[in-house]
């Protein structure tokens, strides 16, 4: 047959070259480096778990749900049909259903209602799991998880709320907590005026009786931002006679009133949208002091704490998500007579992103393992207190890089709204953006290192037992060695300075722990002097095929 001949039998509606969409996988054994860091890090016991997790995620009804909670946006209605204040969001049926799979896998609880070895690696990486079918019910999730060892600081609240917050049957139903299968937190803690400056928040609360711990206030003042405002009760800043104080604001009062926390509008926002993010106004709002008055940024950075975990976490995720599209996508695609994951350039591409993600889920799990290890081992607290904003800085801001460039590994089909790229794209700032941005983790690490030394110095000893294996390593340590010696108190090299530090933890866990190949892609592709500032440079001589098929076995 010619070939005029062969592209006249050829129909419009004949569909050539066109990969399939990526389901029916399992988003667990699928990914060896979440399998390796788990048991690395001592999380091992929840494999049986993650498998059955990694399994129901990758089905095609279940990455539906992400798609539809984010086409159905959350509805906001204020008042009822008479003209009476309802406060109420509407929520998809998808977003439920993620929801009760994520309590239902103890993605909000498990280092609290299993704790044991481990508990904070097996639950991260689960919720790595579900965060990549959605960002936003990661939301709730997170903030019900990280509130319990702030609300700890009260143990007579504690001992009322905790068994609420641990249990795993999701109850959507907007009445008294009390009467409820489970319950949700949220936070509110920015105003208008302050942003990231709590300390200018002019919301102020005026105790019912006798002030003091567990004791009830009234507050009246404003939220700029308050995410996931159906939760059942939330963590609030406010400001009383002896300062800013935290306190417990539940949307029901003890007496099965609606309490005065009132929902001005919902956010319009770039991404996350799944999730319904708000502007509130407290109206004489009953609530219950947490800790002592004016320490109460003292006492939700506990909570604090344990969502910038889980933002390195949930950015690891969705980097791991968009690097395992464009995988799938090189796998199946072909141009100019070859799969695009056989072509050299594409090739670099693709390891390249492939080494990030190693490195993303090495530091986010290590980082996991000090939180579990703190409870009994005080070096392991310390080091969580240097490495978090470290972390949470690095991570959230590579995330973003890697999914863009994932989205140009396939192309224009990459860019239009029925890929999941364009989602991750408009999801993935959150986490840098939550929290406290960049400055603010910058100034978290130098704040740490000035007032714990020895916390420093834990940090260095550890990437010290690295060294040996890799020049452009060894000579990375020296530098950041110096660095700190220089710039420890500056400002404004405070963010080179926790790039450099995030770098040497990540190229330390990879020497220690990962293939040769990724390790040397690592170190030369980003800490020699030749190194590449886009995706796609490593050296010619890197095994760049071990380094794909290892991050998507199905290539193999």
């Amino acid at each position: 047959m010619s070939s005029l001949t062969s592209f006249q039998s050829y129909a419009p509606d004949i569909v050539l070259n066109q990969p399939e969409p990526l389901e029916e996988y399992n988003l667990y054994t699928s990914d060896v480096a979440l399998q390796e860091a788990v048991q690395r890090e001592g999380g091992g016991w929840i494999e049986s778990r993650a498998v059955e997790l990694g399994a129901q995620l990758g089905r095609r009804e279940t990455l539906h749900l992400g798609e539809l909670a984010n086409h159905y946006t959350p509805m906001l209605h204020t008042l009822d049909r008479y003209g009476r204040r309802r406060d109420e969001v509407e929520y998809h049926p998808a977003y439920h259903e993620l929801m009760r799979l994520g309590m239902a896998y103890a993605t909000h609880s498990l280092p609290w209602s299993a704790p044991q070895p481990g508990a904070h690696v097996a639950r991260g990486a689960l919720m790595m799991l579900r965060h990549q079918i959605d960002e936003g019910t990661s939301c709730p999730l997170t903030m019900t998880f990280a509130v319990v060892p702030a609300l700890r600081n009260q143990p007579d609240v504690a001992a009322i709320w905790e068994p609420r917050v641990l249990a795993t049957d999701y109850d959507p139903s907007f009445q008294p907590a009390a009467t409820k299968r489970s319950a949700l937190f949220g936070m509110a803690m920015t105003e208008r005026q302050g942003g990231s400056d709590v300390r200018a928040n002019v919301s102020w609360a005026i105790p019912e009786g006798r002030p003091g711990p567990g004791e009830s206030y009234r507050i009246t003042g404003h939220k700029w931002f308050c995410s996931a405002p159906m939760c059942d009760a939330f963590l609030v800043l406010a400001q009383t006679e002896r300062g800013l104080s935290c306190f417990l604001l539940p949307r029901w009062t003890p007496d099965g009133e609606r309490n005065g926390f009132r929902i001005v509008r919902l956010k319009d926002k770039l991404g996350n949208r799944s999730n319904a993010s708000s502007e509130v106004e407290f109206h004489g709002a009953w609530a219950q002091l947490i800790g002592e008055e004016g320490r109460g940024i003292a006492t939700i950075m506990e909570m604090v704490r344990h969502t910038r975990l889980d933002c390195a976490l949930g950015s690891a995720a969705t980097l791991r998500r968009a690097v395992t599209e464009a995988l799938h996508h090189a796998a199946q695609r072909k141009a100019f007579g070859r799969l695009l994951v056989e072509q050299p350039l594409m090739a670099n591409v693709l390891a390249d992103l492939a080494v990030e993600y190693e490195a993303a889920v090495a530091l986010a799990m290590r980082l996991a393992r000090s939180f579990d290890a703190a409870v009994t081992d005080e070096a392991e607290q310390l080091y969580a207190r240097i490495v978090t904003p470290v972390a949470k800085y690095w991570i959230t801001k590579r995330a973003i890089a890697v999914v863009a460039e994932a989205m140009e590994c396939l192309g224009g089909g990459g860019y239009i709204e029925e890929s999941p790229l364009p989602r991750l794209y408009r999801d993935v700032p959150v986490n840098s953006l939550w929290e406290g941005a960049g400055n603010i983790q910058a100034l978290d690490l130098l704040r740490a290192m000035r007032r714990e030394p020895a916390a420093l110095e834990i940090v260095v000893e550890e990437l010290r037992a690295a060294t040996g294996v890799h020049a452009e390593y060894d000579a990375h340590l020296a530098m950041l060695e110096r660095s700190l010696r220089r710039d420890a108190g500056e400002e404004t090299a405070a963010r080179r300075l926790i790039e450099q530090m995030a770098l040497g933890l990540q190229a330390s866990l990879l020497i220690r722990h990962a293939p040769d190949a990724v390790t040397t892609a690592f170190c030369r592709g980003r800490l020699s002097s030749a190194r590449s500032l886009c995706f796609g440079g490593l050296p010619a001589d890197i095994d760049l095929g071990a380094i794909v098929t290892r991050a998507w076995p199905q290539l193999g």
